[in-house]
């Protein structure tokens, strides 16, 4: 992704995150595609995921499938 592309994006993290060790979210276009970085390394690597891709790690999330992982 463009680095200038990318620091227009709306970053975000979830509101349980007291720090910058985060993992920050931006919806990246009209297509509902979802950029994913470091909050410690923000011109870092970054990886996009598509609108489906990106619902399915959610509903997996919400219903505990990585719950383990924590």
């Amino acid at each position: 992704m463009d680095r200038a592309i990318a620091a227009k994006l709306p970053w975000r993290a979830a509101s349980a995150c007291g720090s910058q060790n985060c993992v920050q979210v931006a919806a990246f276009d009209d297509a509902g595609s979802v950029a994913v970085r470091d909050s410690k390394d923000p011109d870092g690597a970054m990886l996009v995921y598509s609108a489906s891709e990106w619902k399915n790690f959610i509903t997996g999330a919400k219903s505990g499938e990585f719950d383990n992982l924590a």
